[in-house]
């Protein structure tokens, strides 16, 4: 739900800038700040935390990687024959809930590789086989909510990045990438896999099957690759690590090594083009359609090529409509296939890369290099014509050009230090920045990270940023202490292409987190976290603080309690208190057949306000499961109508795994909002080829009102 209207704080002017081709306003200072010391002194902290920054590696356990000429069959039965000359992998050691001892129930895993694949099987024994919870079926849930089997792979051995593959017992399948030793975790990354699972009285096994054809690696004999295999099991809530014990579930340089692998090529043709037809059928517009393709060529294992033409983005799911209390804008999720097998590589803290500001592309290209040490990506894009500002009655629109490039080398094992570029080109004006930023590990708890940005545009002066960041994380506790400064006119020069929801701060904020597991108690785990941030700005005024705490409690009958507070200030037109406390519960909030309430009361800009947020989810068949959501705000005095109901229902019945029927519908009442999606899919060829049948209604952009009557669409995307 947007907020209308435009209030500077206190000290601000309005100024507006074009982002796509709409118009931003924003609000900016009038003095300059930001003089040589202030930057001076950023490149020393930066360059003092890189000379002190202690390497930190993989010393976990090492196994030696047996090369295969037959292929095992990947139905999710460990066969003794087929897997007779694979090594093995035993004792695994709790990452939670007490890290570092040895795990619960055994685990086995064979390993075998061939000219084309990495086969892996897991026995996951399990003395209380109708414990084992398995319930998610849609691919790339959160399979840690599911008894499950987890493989991380660090194929250019370099302790800071790695690929994940995981499947439940049901064989649903979630893959992922790991940057920056565990700093990024991204699920979005999606590539062909061949997976099967099945429960027996024993437990339960699974068997993987990843063409090289779909990673990248380095080439060569005698290769090294960083390797762990993880286990969850809900009923006791343990996850357990072939390596550890590990500070972090996702810290790459405490993973083991497989030795020995013996890697020529990906062992298939190095290219793959993906070309799609759609036709659609409007209740407004009548019979339309649309074409286009997509093109991966891999000129080396570890260089690769993307080139689409024409991608279609109709039939991606829509935002999901929620609640916006603050005046700031919302950053919204990406979905569109192009763009997130990319943003994981450009996520910064200092969002200078936002790929929501790109609409409808009609072409774009992204090449992705590992090379030694050093580590490359880039990405460029055509948009489709867009309005102009202060363009003239005969051309009011124009293309723009989006270009984002990151190059990344790794300094003294598992630490980096990175180069960033980001630009949009649009009637002849480029905004957009020049950034640095570095991740430091000082052994394996204690992390630094820093960035340095200078952005360009509209505005020369107030256009620098920075920060540094000193964390600790164990994995139980986390505590952190950053310093950010953003210049007075930084979003107007970033904004269109980046993420800047309000600058002109000098920011201080520092986070406190401890988990404590217990052994016997009605209790089963504690949480407790606190929040601190305050800002000024760039002239010394104070802007804003907060300060929360919250405390939550599992029990061993699955219930959750908790509730907090927040001591809230923002300083607008005038100064405001946002208070408020809240309170939930809920129960088996870690599996999805489970439900929870939140309630929330205080103060929101003058006004008192009550918010509820209810979600229950479902299984009503083993291959139907339903989700719905509530929320809903109250506001007294209510002055712009905000207060507001949200209701949303996502329902998925799976046949198979890869032929399934989605439904979404969503309403919002303040916007007279009523939308419904209805989608049948079937990957003849998961998860790239496949037929899809969609109905639409009442689509629009996030927080505005339905115009879209029926809508039909087909489409089908074929893999050459």
């Amino acid at each position: 739900m947007q907020i209308p209207g435009k209030r500077c704080p206190a000290g601000k002017r309005i100024v507006s800038s074009s982002v796509e081709g709409s118009t931003l306003v924003r609000c900016s200072d009038s003095s300059n700040v930001g003089d040589s010391w202030t930057r001076g002194r950023t490149g020393l902290f930066l360059l003092m935390f890189w000379l002190l920054a202690s390497p930190s590696w993989a010393n976990g356990k090492t196994a030696r990687a047996m090369q295969t000429e037959h292929s095992p069959r990947i139905d999710g039965v460990i066969d003794p024959v087929e897997w007779q000359d694979a090594t093995r992998l035993d004792e695994f050691i709790q990452f939670e809930p007490f890290n570092g001892t040895p795990a619960t129930q055994p685990t086995l895993v064979y390993l075998l590789y061939n000219n084309t694949h990495i086969f892996i099987g897991v026995h996951a024994h399990d003395d209380d086989p109708a414990q084992i919870t398995a319930r998610l079926t849609r691919r790339d849930d959160d399979l840690k909510n599911d008894d499950s089997i987890w493989i991380f792979l660090d194929t250019f051995f370099d302790h800071r990045t790695c690929y994940f593959f995981a499947v439940n017992p049901l064989g649903t399948q979630l893959d992922g990438r790991i940057r920056d030793n565990g700093r990024v975790e991204d699920k979005t990354w999606d590539t062909a896999w061949a997976s099967a699972a099945k429960i027996h009285s024993d437990g339960w096994t699974a068997e993987f099957a990843v063409p090289l054809r779909s990673i990248t690696f380095r080439k060569g004999k005698d290769q090294s690759w960083g390797l762990n295999v993880g286990r969850t099991r809900r009923t006791n809530l343990e996850t357990s690590m072939w390596t550890g014990p590990l500070e972090n579930l996702f810290r790459v340089s405490q993973y083991g090594e497989l030795q020995g692998l013996t890697l020529e090529g990906g062992g298939a043709r190095p290219w793959t083009m993906i070309p799609y037809a759609l036709a659609r059928y409007g209740q407004e517009d009548g019979w339309g359609g649309d074409a286009g393709f997509d093109v991966r060529y891999s000129l080396r294992p570890e260089t690769i090529f993307n080139a689409t033409v024409n991608p279609d983005f109709a039939i991606i799911e829509a935002d999901e409509e929620f609640i916006n209390l603050t005046r700031f804008e919302p950053a919204l999720p990406e979905k569109r296939p192009f763009f997130l097998e990319t943003n994981d590589r450009f996520q910064q803290r200092i969002r200078t890369f936002y790929s929501r500001r790109i609409g409808d592309i009609e072409a774009g290209g992204k090449f992705f290099s590992n090379q030694g040490k050093w580590d490359s990506t880039a990405l460029t894009v055509l948009s489709a014509p867009v309005p102009v500002p202060q363009g003239t009655p005969e051309n009011p629109q124009q293309r723009a050009n989006f270009t984002v490039a990151r190059t990344e080398r790794e300094v003294m094992k598992s630490s980096t230090l990175g180069f960033m570029v980001s630009n949009r080109y649009l009637a002849g004006d480029n905004y957009g920045s020049i950034s640095m930023d570095s991740t430091m590990f000082f052994g394996q708890a204690l992390r630094f990270t820093g960035q340095l940005i200078r952005s360009h545009g509209l505005f020369d002066r107030g256009n620098w940023a920075y920060f540094a960041r000193l964390a600790r994380d164990t994995s139980t506790s986390h505590v952190h202490f950053r310093y950010t400064s953003l210049g007075e006119n930084l979003g107007d020069n970033i904004n269109a292409v980046g993420f800047i929801p309000d600058d002109n701060r000098k920011e201080m904020d520092a986070d406190l987190s401890k988990i404590i597991w217990l052994d016997s108690s009605p209790f089963q785990r504690l949480q407790f976290a606190t929040k601190n941030n305050v800002y000024w700005s760039q002239t010394n005024v104070l802007r804003s603080y907060h300060n929360t705490a919250d405390l939550s409690a599992e029990l061993r009958n699955r219930w959750v309690v908790g509730g907090g507070f927040r001591n809230d200030y923002k300083l607008f037109e005038k100064g405001f208190h946002n208070d408020y406390g809240h309170v939930f519960f809920g129960y088996n909030t870690r599996e999805f057949n489970s439900f929870d309430v939140a309630y929330q009361k205080g103060r929101n800009f003058d006004s008192d306000f009550q918010f509820v947020n209810l979600r229950c989810s479902r299984k009503l068949t083993q291959k139907l499961g339903i989700e719905y959501r509530l929320r809903r705000v109250w506001l007294d005095p209510d002055p712009e109508q905000r207060a507001t109901t949200i209701h949303v229902v996502n329902a998925l019945q799976n046949f198979t795994r890869d032929l399934f029927l989605k439904v979404f519908f969503q309403t919002n009442s303040v916007i007279d909002r009523k939308h419904l999606e209805v989608v049948f899919v079937w990957r003849y060829k998961p998860p790239f080829g496949s037929l899809q049948f969609a109905f639409q209604r009442g689509r629009a952009e996030f927080g505005q009102a339905s115009t879209q009557g029926n809508t039909y669409f087909v489409k089908f995307a074929y893999v050459l």
